[in-house]
């Protein structure tokens, strides 16, 4: 969503994340009409909204339309925006551009809420949500726009990501295309916990800077920024202690939003309701689904947004687009790398002109369209892949076994003996989660790509490898874990991590940052966590009986990768991953509320018997 490095950066990304000419913002002002508007909404509140229009009256011209909550700035009719639309292809092609600051943002009116719940009927005009604010502002531009077509596409990057996807649920006769690129869908899920699992980092610097007013009064009043004073997350969380401390030593309750977070640790009814993915029926919009890989804010939004949608619209038209990229990396730059890891040459252009551009023509302005339902990027071997539906038909579930002696194989384990692995996770000596620890106080991208080769000196990350691979192995959707683990606690963390690890031949790239051997290399390919006390409910967390086995299953959502022959599959395993995520106290208490006398060590077990497997099931192509 939101909490990419720093609140400034991620307006440059999000608001304004499109690849232009750098001759655009001249050509913009030579031929388009800034005008500004406060359209006013079925209850009497008005929303800010700045309209770009051809400076050419002899023909008319579709609607494309990103709201937001991360300002339309600059404000004035005289001051422009250097870029308009997803990509410089829409500014040359001639559309009318629309920017509108969501209700109680910036100078809008209203009171803001994260994730406005959706209503499923409306039967007052006090009922309002996104989608009726985006219902009456399509239908204000359609009777008072000069020129337009009578035809609107919206779109949208990680949090205006998500208002598009309520701009579909307006259901407007003239929403003609949308695309949700990196949406929010579930804001617990997605940016929020994984699998119960708190992002720090993701959250704990974003709020000051985002939360520039909590009140209904407009402003153009810019955020604070939080200030660390430091890059070392890893030392600074150390010394905040338990999470608590964040209001005690820094917020002092006065962010609303944060609150919010601290105060709904579980998938209560507060994000229930904002789970968006619940209201996505009876579409009729033409949907293109956007996201990366390697998106570590909304990976989980683009795919489940997308599998939402063709589930429960089978006769609508929906694509799903999946490259190499990090958040929102397909509209800008060449989307060529992450880190060491090189895709093959420059990813971004393909999607935003024959992906993107293509499909918003089409559907806005009647252009040919040969377009696939799918189009992924198979990683590993740096290759289009386009399927009719996702995940694709051609795979057989596998199991991938974690064996004694740390081996990893397709066959079960053999034994009846009661065998397992075990390691000591002291939540006051956590594993970073990059090698780098002056780096982390924001969350760096790169590791979700990084070596883990830094981790092989801990003893508490148990690592399970198979043989060279005899061939290519393809894994295509979803991997589910499920462990069989004890703990001597009465709560745990888990963290698995999916790893392609290169042979000892392989070559460097131009990428490959100075001191670092592409041979052996550990690429993380597919990670998450999961706060065990979640195992059976989001909802009703439930403690471990210490030295019980007890099964753990959690989703680690999709990849397309295939690990070439000559290659190893890596499976990780730990107990910590820190600061990327909170320290789990390993008792079971409300981890918000939590003392620093709750932390304790513990010693968990990996089981890997046959009375007691733990494996990975994975989708493999066939």
């Amino acid at each position: 969503m939101k909490k990419f490095i720093v609140f400034a950066f991620a307006i440059i990304i999000i608001q304004s994340a499109c690849a232009q000419s750098p001759g655009d913002a001249a050509y913009i002002k030579a031929n388009y009409i800034k005008q500004e508007y406060q359209i006013p909404m079925r209850d009497g509140k008005k929303l800010f909204t700045s309209v770009y229009i051809p400076k050419d009256r002899s023909k008319t011209y579709p609607v494309m339309m990103d709201r937001t909550c991360y300002s339309v700035a600059p404000y004035g009719p005289d001051a422009y925006k250097s870029a308009l639309g997803p990509s410089g292809l829409f500014v040359r092609d001639g559309f009318i551009f629309v920017y509108q600051d969501v209700r109680g943002r910036w100078m809008s009116e209203g009171i803001y809420e994260e994730m406005t719940p959706e209503l499923e009927i409306h039967k007052t005009s006090k009922d309002v949500d996104e989608g009726t604010d985006t219902y009456d502002t399509i239908d204000w531009l359609i009777k008072n726009i000069p020129n337009n077509n009578g035809k609107v596409g919206v779109w949208g990057i990680s949090y205006p990501g998500f208002y598009t996807t309520t701009a579909l649920l307006s259901r407007h006769p003239a929403l003609a295309a949308a695309s949700p690129q990196a949406p929010i869908a579930d804001l617990w899920r997605d940016d929020g916990w994984h699998n119960g699992a708190f992002f720090l980092v993701a959250n704990f610097g974003f709020y000051p800077g985002f939360t520039n007013r909590q009140d209904g009064v407009p402003t153009q009043r810019k955020a604070k920024q939080f200030e660390g004073k430091t890059d070392d997350g890893y030392d600074f969380f150390m010394k905040m202690g338990p999470m608590k401390n964040t209001n005690d030593k820094y917020y002092k309750d006065t962010i609303r939003l944060w609150n919010e977070m601290l105060d709904h640790p579980d998938y209560d009814r507060h994000w229930k309701d904002r789970n968006v993915l619940l209201h996505l029926h009876d579409i009729k919009t033409p949907t293109l689904v956007t996201g990366g890989w390697y998106d570590a804010e909304d990976l989980y939004g683009a795919i489940n947004t997308y599998k939402t949608l063709v589930t429960k619209n089978p006769q609508t038209p929906v694509y799903f687009a999946m490259g190499p990229w990090v958040h929102g990396g397909w509209a800008r730059g060449d989307g060529d790398h992450l880190g060491d890891v090189d895709f093959g040459g420059a990813q971004g252009p393909h999607y935003r002109e024959d992906i993107e551009f293509n499909f918003f023509s089409h559907y806005l302005k009647g252009t040919p369209l040969n377009l696939a339902p799918v189009n992924t990027f198979e990683t590993g071997i740096n290759q289009w892949r386009t399927y009719n539906t996702w995940p694709p038909k051609n795979t057989v579930d596998k199991q991938l076994y974690f064996l004694p002696g740390g081996k990893l194989s397709f066959n079960p384990p053999a034994t009846s003996k009661d065998s397992y692995d075990e390691y000591v996770s002291d939540p006051n000596n956590p594993v970073p989660f990059i090698a780098d620890r002056s780096k982390t106080m924001d969350m760096q991208r790169e590791y979700m790509t990084a070596d883990q080769r830094f981790l092989a000196g801990r003893k508490d990350v148990i690592s399970y490898q198979t043989d060279v691979l005899d061939q290519d192995v393809t894994i295509a959707g979803n991997i589910w874990a499920n462990l069989k683990v004890s703990t001597t606690g009465t709560d745990a963390d888990f963290v698995v991590k999916v790893l392609d690890v290169y042979p000892d031949t392989a070559l460097n790239n131009k990428f490959t940052a100075p001191g670092v051997k592409m041979a052996g290399y550990e690429q993380m390919v597919r990670s998450e966590p999961i706060r065990g006390k979640y195992r059976n409910s989001f909802e009703h967390p439930e403690p471990f009986v210490p030295g019980k086995v007890t099964p753990v299953n959690f989703e680690l959502q999709d990849i397309l990768h295939t690990f070439k022959k000559g290659h190893r599959i890596m499976v990780q395993v730990q107990s910590t991953w820190f600061p990327l995520i909170d320290r789990n106290p390993q008792t079971f208490v409300n981890i918000m509320k939590a003392n620093e006398s709750d932390f304790k060590k513990a010693t968990q077990r990996i089981y890997t018997s046959k009375a007691h497997p733990s494996f990975l099931k994975v989708r493999v192509v066939e």
